[in-house]
């Protein structure tokens, strides 16, 4: 269900003003400028008229700071209650402006669009609704108010009266995933757009075709942002928990997880969340993806317990009865033991971000002893992604050979079937194929010379490939 925000203050006056400008575009005659968009399932030409920059208001509604509204709690409830309010309108404009991973810092982005702004002018209009809220162009207003202050006119395209909140969030989807659109909704942002849409009940195929995407990769999206809100769930602690634009940066990663755990998921399902927890420690730790992809089911028991400094995210006692499902008075197998003590690292990583944030509350004691866990948990970490590179590089090497032999003898299988089709029809050039068997005979040769020198005790391939070649001595 799509949220209602109410009007705001200046509705009344902006209503008046809007149907007062659009009246004196159509009397005037001449070429009028027009704005196109999507408008419940067909194109809509809308008219477009000059407002005064400081008579419209921000969009609470909008997709693209949906994730960075949590960074201040406060704040966020005002937007929840009261979005028309000066603060909130405030703390709306700051949101525009800045780093969707990091609310504290500007987007350079945006510096870049005042710029243009400041040199060009606007290129194209806004977007508002006949009460003044924008639904396109809600960064440039920032931008604009920044540079020459209220009482400056932008162009907009105004939508239709009829008008409502719902056709506000249709319409600004359709707009921001226009190819030619130049700022993206942040990773985070758009999955909550995702989320949306679900939960208005739209197919997946109809969501996917929105975002030019697949339904495999809706359902991926869903998937991630499912984790995502367990994993800021988890790391509640003293008074303080990560936010959605924490996980801002690790768009790839969580897409790697999610193929990596749908694999072993068709294997091993318990093995599956093993994997996905012993990622995630790392993930939330900073290493690169290329780190991250050494990290299996296994790694764990393979290399990181060894590694832990004694006491850190020691292994949880074994569940007793089972986990009980509400209101059915049963039980069903709680996670495993290496599960469990997985999701106890995982935990504590979670939890030492959360107190160690900016902005955190945590008395200094607390976070000066995250601090101390989380450099402690990074060092024995790095050292097991270092030995799992190594071993994953051996095992590499040790399967090359065999692997390119495979693939010569699909291409073999592959010319006995061209060589079936060639006899019917003639057509086999006799001497290329000669040729041909002629350089095999060559690389066979050079190939049984190697393996007699690397394999100490042949088995029956090698042994019937020495006697052919007439390498057995």
């Amino acid at each position: 269900m799509t949220k209602d925000y109410g009007l705001p203050p200046r509705a009344e006056e902006n209503r008046a003003t809007v149907q007062a400008r659009l009246a004196e575009s159509a009397a005037g005659g001449g070429t009028r400028e027009t704005f196109t968009v999507e408008w419940r399932g067909k194109p809509e030409h809308l008219e477009v008229i000059e407002m005064e920059v400081g008579d419209l208001y921000y969009n609470p509604a909008t997709h693209r700071i949906r994730a960075q509204a949590d960074h201040d709690l406060d704040k966020s409830a005002i937007l929840e209650t009261d979005p028309w309010s000066t603060d909130g309108q405030r703390y709306l404009g700051r949101l525009l402006q800045v780093v969707p991973a990091d609310p504290a810092r500007t987007d350079p982005a945006f510096d870049e669009l005042t710029a243009s702004l400041k040199e060009f002018g606007q290129t194209e209009p806004g977007l508002i609704t006949h009460e003044g809220i924008l639904v396109n162009g809600n960064t440039r207003r920032a931008a604009l108010l920044e540079l020459h202050g209220p009482n400056h006119p932008v162009r907009v395209a105004v939508l239709p009266a009829s008008c409502d909140w719902k056709d506000v969030a249709a319409v600004e989807l359709s707009l921001q995933l226009r190819r030619e659109h130049r700022r993206d909704y942040s990773y985070i942002n758009r999955l909550l757009a995702v989320e949306e849409l679900v939960d208005q009940g739209t197919p997946l195929a109809a969501i996917a075709t929105t975002f030019r995407s697949t339904a495999m990769r809706v359902r991926q999206d869903q998937w991630v942002l499912s984790v995502i809100r367990q994993l800021i769930k988890r790391s509640e602690t003293s008074g303080e928990r990560l936010s959605l634009v924490a996980f801002e940066e690790h768009a790839e990663k969580f897409r790697e997880l999610h193929r990596a755990y749908e694999k072993q998921y068709s294997v091993n399902p318990e093995r599956a969340d093993l994997l996905v927890e012993n990622r995630l420690a790392a993930m939330l730790m900073g290493f690169a993806k290329t780190d991250v992809r050494f990290i299996d089911d296994k790694f764990r028991d393979a290399y990181l317990s060894e590694k832990l400094p004694d006491g850190m995210a020691p292994d949880p006692a074994p569940s007793q009865g089972g986990v009980a499902i509400p209101g059915l008075g049963r039980a069903v197998q709680g996670p495993s033991l290496a599960v469990s003590a997985a999701r106890a690292l995982t935990d504590a990583v979670l939890q030492a971000r959360a107190v160690t944030q900016a902005g955190s509350s945590a008395p200094t004691e607390v976070v000066t002893a995250a601090q101390d866990e989380v450099k402690r948990m990074h060092k024995a970490m790095d050292e097991a992604i270092t030995d799992a590179g190594r071993a994953a590089r051996i095992t590499k090497r040790k399967q090359a050979a065999p692997a390119r032999l495979a693939d010569a003898n699909r291409s073999i299988e592959q010319c006995v079937t061209d060589l079936v089709l060639s006899r019917s029809q003639r057509s086999l050039d006799e001497e290329a194929f000669d040729d041909a068997i002629v350089e095999l005979r060559k690389r066979l040769e050079k190939l049984a010379v190697e393996a007699r020198r690397t394999v100490g005790e042949p088995g029956d391939g090698l042994s019937w490939l020495l006697e052919a070649t007439g390498k057995a001595r």
